[in-house]
């Protein structure tokens, strides 16, 4: 189901608030087909600058309009609605489809696998179309892997910008926390005798054979 920008953003949910951008683990997004490498970064940027080409644009190799786009987060993120901005003469993608928490998909993996939600993509050059997630299958989502199979018939795809939205939920369990261990025991912690008002004699006697300690306290 696509949402039309028709209305007041600030009264559904659809301002940059919402943008997953800042939990994305740019560094390690990568795609898939790309004809120039590293081109997949710079599709995301934040919601108001979902037009800007300025920084360059990602597109398919010559003839071959498929394209797999993988995104990490840094935290776990629920996931409401994914808006994709494609570029003109039939080189947007018609479709998408998502697989999520699944590292390492090919495009035979993403041809045989059942993806966790499809969408027909109408061509959406002024980013003001946003397609809603199947909200309970988009839980603790850790990665989401986007298929786009094809387009509206030009040789190549490409994609302008990809804004996902939604909200985090806590941190990933391999990141490393930062643990503080207890070096020097803090005395006010911990209950102690003081030997200056306790004296202790140690009286060895025995006792069938064995050697018993008895600790007298004064």
């Amino acid at each position: 189901m696509a949402c039309l920008h028709d209305h007041d953003c600030a009264d559904h949910n659809c301002s940059s608030d919402w943008s997953l951008f800042k939990h994305i683990d740019l560094p390690k997004v990568s795609a898939l087909n790309e004809s120039v490498t590293g081109s997949v970064k710079s599709v995301f940027k934040p919601w108001e600058q979902r037009l800007n080409s300025s920084e360059g644009h990602l597109e398919s190799n010559e003839g071959d309009p498929e394209l797999i786009v993988f995104i990490p987060f840094t935290a776990d993120v629920k996931i409401k609605s994914i808006a994709i901005v494609g570029g003109a003469d039939g080189t947007s993608p018609s479709k998408m489809r998502a697989f999520v928490n699944r590292d390492g998909i090919d495009f035979s993996d993403a041809q045989s696998m059942q993806a966790i939600q499809e969408w027909d993509l109408a061509e959406n050059l002024q980013g003001v179309l946003e397609y809603q997630t199947r909200y309970s299958r988009f839980q603790s989502v850790g990665n989401i892997t986007l298929h786009f199979p094809d387009n509206f018939g030009a040789d190549t795809t490409r994609i302008q910008y990809i804004g996902l939205k939604g909200e985090a939920t806590q941190m990933k369990r391999d990141v490393v926390a930062n643990i503080v261990y207890e070096i020097m025991p803090n005395p006010s912690d911990h209950k102690v005798f003081s030997f200056t008002s306790i004296n202790y004699n140690l009286h060895k006697k025995k006792k069938k054979g064995h050697v018993q300690i008895c600790v007298r306290k004064h």
